[in-house]
């Protein structure tokens, strides 16, 4: 390959895998893969961002809504440092993602050289199933053929480290001969299945259970048709873990909604109440949402092995594919002939939505976050994707949001780390340029890093065959789910100085960058102003000016949690006043007639767990 240097054929390699973006952030570091991007015609795509973190997260969001192998790339030192946040997002939340890191050059190491770190050591964790260095152009292409194919395989983080020297180097492919190892492309299709006297184990329990909860998670995504056979045949309620959100469609009557402490009264009382548990393709951590331990027989289906049996005393383990064990496990069950359980459900999730749209009306000052929500929520195109941030965002996310037909939507399930929405709706856009892509974002998540992401929406945009890329800023002055935390968890009034942030025009600072945007500080403006946004030719953000006071606690609260919270205004609350009538407010919309029966049992809530995870 005369003429060829490292750079080149690791852009080549890539191409060769049907990588078409690459979400980056330039230094010295790899000034040989750039020079190599000028040389390869930009291909693959080099999409600038503003922040090596958020590259990291672009290409979680791609990864996530392309079902492809997210790439990021960063210089050494402090690019590969920046990385981390977003690496591990992808990496607790089981999304393949592959780093292409700079080094500096090999005579510099050891020496204590600029921007020289040790990323085997920083990486070891993130990257811990494959993280390797190339030190000479034979260890190519094995390194990029092993970082893909694991990522791909093991829904994880893999890393290749690439000298600054290196990169320069001549190609020399590895050579028929000892101690080369040549490497190929691709990775054949598999889709693992239990043994069947496991599966027949496991049908014994389920048409045993005359009461059966489904708990669904991501894995269940490629077994939405089988999940809702299952769901038929046994007369169960299915309940959704916060990554899992677009695998059942939320408008089927027996579909509970998410799970913990974002989650529904009807998941609650689905959990409560049930006598059998399935869970399918989910780690979700809370056990304190589950059934009680000695309450239920459960069984899980997991792809990973090494996730079987973990949240719950499960008397079943089957470790395979969703959908294909779903398929061998179906004609084993017996169809309930009693749907009295199943009749509950939906009646509980019809009263449900009731008691959210009264929630969603109910005044507030300026306005009332949850009617931001709701108000999109028919007004959702068929085709959108959703992303939403950690924070009170994802509450309303979690409740408010009936995901639906082709609908996708994510947030960072695991790590729940702040910053992501913006980017992930951005690396949604290079999966999908055909659909919109909606972001429900806090104004904390706003300032720390999503504003300055709306540069490369302007940036790109022009590309996209459709161009809306809507950010939502809930804008109440206040990083809200702590100050909500502080005051359910621990009785602590709300402190001030962290939790107040300053006020921000986002909708005009967009528009000064070429972007579009408008300020709704009225109810009655809200629905005009989701119009506007979702006919718009560019992207567009709506600055929300939402009431701090609206409580983001469940609405199936402990009254470990009520107490806390009441102790909270005792402490003197700086905000007490509001967070007395909104949260009063609130909860009498469950006590309305059609709403949900009150629980005054000690200790009846459901957890102190995010409810993230899937």
């Amino acid at each position: 390959m005369a003429g060829t240097k490292v750079s080149d054929f690791v852009l080549q390699r890539l191409r060769e895998w049907g990588v078409e973006h690459v979400f980056a952030y330039p230094g010295d570091g790899i000034n040989g893969l750039l020079a190599a991007w000028g040389r390869a015609g930009n291909r693959p795509r080099f999409i600038q961002s503003r922040h090596e973190e958020m590259s990291a997260f672009q290409a979680v969001g791609y990864a996530k809504f392309s079902g492809r192998v997210g790439v990021c790339a960063a210089t050494s030192g402090p690019g590969a440092i920046h990385l981390l946040n977003g690496l591990y997002d992808a990496k607790l939340d089981h999304v393949p993602v592959v780093a292409l890191v700079g080094q500096t050059d090999r005579s510099a190491m050891g020496g204590s050289y600029q921007q020289e770190v040790d990323l085997r050591s920083l990486y070891k964790d993130v990257a811990s199933d494959f993280c390797e260095t190339a030190t000479v152009p034979e260890q190519l292409p094995n390194l990029i053929d092993r970082a893909m194919r694991t990522a791909y395989a093991r829904r994880t983080v893999t890393a290749v480290v690439l000298p600054a020297d290196v990169q320069e180097l001549d190609y020399s492919p590895p050579a028929h001969a000892f101690k080369m190892v040549p490497s190929s492309l691709g990775l054949g299709r598999y889709a693992p299945v239990p043994a069947d006297e496991d599966i027949e184990r496991a049908a014994e329990v389920l048409n045993a259970g005359e009461k059966v909860a489904v708990l669904v998670g991501q894995g269940a995504r490629g077994a939405r048709a089988e999940v809702e056979r299952l769901a038929d045949v046994l007369g169960a309620g299915v309940a959704k873990a916060l990554l899992g959100k677009d695998v059942l469609p939320d408008d089927l009557p027996y579909v509970t909604g998410a799970i913990g402490l974002l989650g529904t009264r009807p998941s609650y009382e689905l959990m409560r109440e049930c006598d059998t548990l399935l869970m399918i393709g989910s780690s979700f951590p809370y056990t304190q949402s589950m059934p009680e331990l000695d309450q239920a027989r459960a069984v899980q289906i997991d792809i990973d092995p090494h996730m079987v049996g973990l949240r719950y005393p499960f008397e079943v383990n089957l470790v395979g594919d969703s959908r294909g064990t779903l398929l061998r496990l179906l004609p084993r069950l017996h169809r309930k002939e009693n749907r009295t359980w199943r009749e509950g459900i939906e009646k509980g999730v019809a009263r449900w939505w009731e008691v959210m749209g009264r929630r969603a009306a109910v005044d507030a000052d300026p306005v009332n976050p949850e009617y931001v929500v709701h108000s999109l929520d028919a007004r959702l195109p068929d085709d959108a994707v959703v992303t939403a941030d950690s924070g009170s965002a994802a509450n309303w996310y979690a409740r408010h949001l009936r995901l639906r037909g082709r609908m996708r939507g994510s947030l960072s399930g695991t790590l729940a780390t702040m910053g992501p929405a913006v980017p992930y709706a951005i690396g949604a856009k290079f999966a999908h340029p055909e659909r919109p892509a909606i972001a429900l974002v806090g104004d904390g998540a706003m300032q720390m890093n999503g504003m300055m992401e709306m540069v490369t929406a302007a940036k790109y945009h022009h590309e996209w065959s459709d161009p809306r890329l809507i950010v939502a800023v809930l804008n109440n002055g206040d990083l809200n789910q702590v100050t909500w935390e502080m005051r359910a968890m621990t009785g602590v009034p709300q402190f001030e100085e962290s939790q107040h942030i300053p006020d921000l025009p986002y909708a005009e600072i967009a528009q000064r960058i070429g972007l579009d945007g408008v300020r709704v500080e009225r109810p009655e403006h809200v629905g005009a102003a989701w119009d506007r946004a979702l006919a718009a030719e560019r992207p567009f953000v709506i600055d929300f000016r939402t009431d701090p006071a609206v409580p983001p606690i469940p609405p199936h609260a402990s009254l470990d949690q009520i107490e806390a919270a009441a102790s909270a205004v005792l402490r003197g609350d700086s905000d007490r006043g509001s967070m007395i009538r909104q949260g009063v407010k609130a909860k009498v919309q469950e006590m309305l007639p059609g709403g949900h029966r009150r629980d005054d049992r000690p200790g009846a809530g459901p957890d102190d767990g995010s409810g993230g995870n899937g």
